[in-house]
């Protein structure tokens, strides 16, 4: 004999746990794999804004920015942006021109690692 309302049997509540740890299982590997994607798309986009402000630069002023705090003081941007890979936005590697000691020619990701398709991030 059963009684009215005593709850949930100890089978039943492992069947369910069962089935939440399957759909944890199928699923967390992907989340994780959309936030690297999603981390190395923002790097990607990062990398070409400060090219591209780093471009303007020498187009407008007729010489490399001496170093990214340049372009922001110029208004060539509003802050450095941050490497999403490394969370921090001091750690861009600073490419001088070929023909000068110092300036900023181009930039690199500081990151240490390689993107999901191989390639590793100081060679984007």
């Amino acid at each position: 004999m059963r009684r009215e309302g005593s709850g949930f049997t100890l089978v039943e509540l492992l069947v369910v746990l069962a089935i939440i740890a399957t759909l944890l299982a199928l699923a967390a590997p992907r989340y994780f794999q959309h936030v690297e994607r999603s981390k190395e798309a923002v790097l990607r986009e990062n990398l070409a804004t400060l090219r591209d402000a780093i471009e303007q630069y020498q187009a407008d002023r007729g010489a490399w920015p001496k170093n990214l705090d340049d372009l922001v003081d110029k208004s060539y941007l509003r802050a450095v942006p941050r490497d999403p890979i490394t969370e921090r936005n001091d750690s861009w590697i600073v490419i001088p021109p070929e023909d000068e000691e110092d300036g900023v020619y181009d930039v690199k990701s500081g990151a240490e690692g390689a993107g999901v398709d191989g390639v590793p991030f100081i060679e984007w």
